[in-house]
């Protein structure tokens, strides 16, 4: 009997060749020994696509190959399963990837996928909605929101939408956040919520990241001008530590005295004023290097 894996390919997800991975994958799987099912996501109903294919076919592992979106849906789609989660980095957005340390090339990430060694990786939930990588309120939001509503992809799609965003800079926002039995009041830029340590484009956000310590960090960046946040979202600078606050904790609430931007992992929710955030320890299995 022939090992049984599913691959979920997201079409759509940054600029890579997706028939590219689906051949090297195909190929890798031939020597494994394991059969591979295939899956491309469409963006209706696909979490309920992929517990119905997980109940039919009973793999031993899922494989993804997109971003950190697509990782998000199919995570969700199989909390409850116990199975190990291979990353094919082919996202715009690839932070988790990047957190990991899984390999540049697509012949090394399978080996990662394929081998056994993998971590219980921690989830947030914040109002209900899961994050496994990053989520963030303010300007980042703001580029994401631009970046979903824009006609480029991949990473001219963001260098374009940075401008545009900077050019429709707001006033800073004031936000309360209580966490640790303690509450303070801050004026920020950004305020990060974060289960690990970097975002896609490899800049340190939060040096304290650990993804299965049980604790999430929040990450209040107050002065922010438009060449330190250019510097930041390209990857061409650590942040000053002088302008950022890192409160880590496994549960907090942030209350904003106005509507502002949200996203999590890559995708935008939305204007909030209220956040309610816990850890989920050891949601998911993943497979590393």
């Amino acid at each position: 009997m022939k090992k049984k894996y599913i691959l979920v390919i997201n079409p759509i997800s940054g600029d890579v060749d997706k028939s590219e991975i689906l051949n090297k994958t195909l190929a890798f799987a031939e020597e494994f020994q394991v059969e591979i099912i295939v899956y491309e996501t469409s963006g209706e109903n696909d979490g309920e696509v992929i517990k119905t294919l997980y109940n039919l076919h009973k793999p031993e592992r899922i494989l993804i190959a997109g971003g950190d979106g697509t990782i998000k849906m199919v995570g969700e789609a199989l909390e409850k399963q116990d199975v190990i989660f291979g990353i094919l980095p082919a996202g715009s957005a690839n932070g988790l990837a990047v957190d990991l340390n899984l390999p540049a090339t697509m012949e090394e990430n399978l080996a990662v996928a394929f081998h056994n060694h993998f971590m219980e990786m921690d989830m947030i939930s914040i109002n209900g909605r899961k994050s496994i990588h990053l989520s963030d309120l303010g300007l980042n939001a703001e580029l994401v929101r631009n970046y979903e509503n824009g006609s480029t992809r991949g990473k001219l799609g963001y260098a374009l939408q940075i401008i545009t965003t900077l050019t429709e800079l707001e006033e800073p926002f004031t936000a309360k956040i209580t966490a640790n039995h303690q509450t303070i009041e801050c004026t920020a830029r950004m305020i990060v919520i974060a289960n690990s340590q970097k975002y896609g484009t490899g800049v340190t956000i939060n040096p304290n990241g650990i993804m299965n310590d049980g604790k999430f960090e929040i990450v209040i960046l107050k002065n922010l001008d438009l060449m330190v946040f250019g510097k930041i979202i390209t990857g061409n600078m650590p942040v000053d530590l002088e302008d950022v606050e890192i409160i880590s904790t496994d549960k907090a609430t942030i209350t904003t005295t106005s509507p502002v931007s949200f996203q999590i992992d890559g995708e935008y929710i939305g204007e909030e004023t209220h956040l309610d955030i816990r850890i989920l320890p050891s949601q998911m299995k993943v497979a590393i290097p």
